[in-house]
């Protein structure tokens, strides 16, 4: 963790020497023990009451705070790094002199069997994660045990019950983002666009250091066609994580919507520098050099993606064959058209190939000296008539 706050040692006797160090430079402060990191993601508030001089609050083994077995692309926010980041950042603001010391010790052997919510997020079986959240919540109904049931149901489905808990939840800790986060998600899951958008900007004025909030509401904006909004938000997440290639790839794309195409290839061929091997990077960047008119680079960068994209995606291979057309090369483009359709279902094939025909046009409007397009018109016609 790099937040000024919190500072990360890799070993008992370098966090020995940091503490020695620490204290001759603040003789009237205390070192204590933090809250078990497995208990972190089911604390509200995260940090203790503090005394009045500067402290070090110590946890070994912290990344057991982010031990989260959930299925279904399901996590709950609070057992996520970069939520515990910002909300300890958050929490240690307000106490000046404050430091969160996290020490990279082996974790412990066996927990507590009466940490019921620890042991329901270590468990591989959902239904045995459900049946210790319930039984968390008949011992008290407190907000982190009405989030956690609530990311619990979203997991296995019960999106009804899930709303109740996080209404509940909301009703009673109004000013906890970690809340209205997990609130955004099933306002998405529910398809409610302009009350997740709600919820993620709530979540953002709570704990604005929590990038994916950021980018969560940027995602959502996007959706509701407010796509200036949505690159301010973007580019709140990419300014809090400067090396995500999510957070760089988002803004590039809205920076190609709102047709900064300049702006929009320097953030994706950033991206392919952090992740070289990623198709995502190379298909995003040919998109905009191919906007640009540059069709023979938009060429190398979507074959660049063909040859890492194990599943050979139908519609960027389709964009590939647009860009061999572009260049002149119109044999080619058809039968990179024709192997990308070939094997795909029918009703999807008739979009692909209408799409591919708008495309088609558009460029030829644009560049009427084009050659070698026409066979590729003929076909397609041909195809989306039969």
């Amino acid at each position: 963790m790099g937040l000024p706050s919190l500072v990360t040692i890799d070993s008992p006797s370098e966090a020995a020497e940091w503490i020695e160090t620490w204290q001759g430079e603040h003789p009237a402060g205390r070192v204590l023990a933090a809250p078990s990191p497995a208990e972190w993601p089911f604390r509200h508030p995260l940090a203790p009451e503090l005394p009045a001089v500067p402290v070090v609050l110590r946890a070994n083994a912290f990344d057991e705070a982010f031990v989260n077995h959930q299925s279904n692309g399901t996590q709950l926010v609070t057992t996520q790094r970069a939520y515990l980041e910002a909300a300890w950042s958050a929490a240690l603001a307000g106490h000046p002199g404050a430091v969160l010391l996290l020490v990279s010790t082996p974790p412990p052997q066996h927990h507590s069997t009466s940490a019921l919510l620890p042991r329901a997020f270590r468990s591989a079986d959902p239904e045995q994660r459900l049946r210790l959240c319930l039984e968390t919540l008949a011992e008290g109904r407190t907000p982190p045990a009405l989030v956690a049931t609530a990311s619990v149901c979203m997991e296995v489905n019960d999106l009804d019950a899930a709303a109740r808990e996080l209404d509940e939840a909301l009703a009673l800790a109004p000013g906890w983002a970690a809340a209205h986060y997990e609130r955004g998600k099933l306002w998405l899951r529910c398809d409610d666009m302009p009350q997740a958008a709600l919820s993620f900007q709530t979540a953002t004025g709570l704990l604005p250091a929590f990038a994916p909030a950021w980018s969560n509401l940027g995602a959502t904006l996007g959706e509701l066609d407010r796509p200036t909004e949505a690159l301010a938000a973007f580019e709140r997440a990419l300014a809090l994580d400067p090396a995500s290639p999510q957070a760089l790839n988002n803004v590039g794309v809205v920076r190609r919507e709102l047709g900064r195409l300049p702006e929009a290839e320097a953030a994706f061929r950033q991206v392919i520098d952090l992740t070289p091997g990623q198709a995502f990077g190379h298909y995003n960047l040919g998109h905009t050099l191919f906007l640009q008119g540059r069709f023979q680079a938009a060429l190398s960068a979507y074959a660049e993606g063909q040859a890492r994209d194990t599943e050979k995606n139908p519609v960027q291979a389709s964009r590939l064959a647009l860009c061999l057309v572009a260049t002149g090369d119109g044999e080619g483009g058809l039968r990179e058209l024709r192997r990308a359709t070939e094997s795909l279902p029918r009703e999807y094939r008739q979009q692909l190939l209408a799409d591919t025909s708008a495309i088609l046009w558009a460029l030829v409007t644009q560049h009427p000296g084009l050659s070698g397009w026409q066979p590729v018109q003929a076909w397609v016609t041909g195809e989306l008539k039969g």
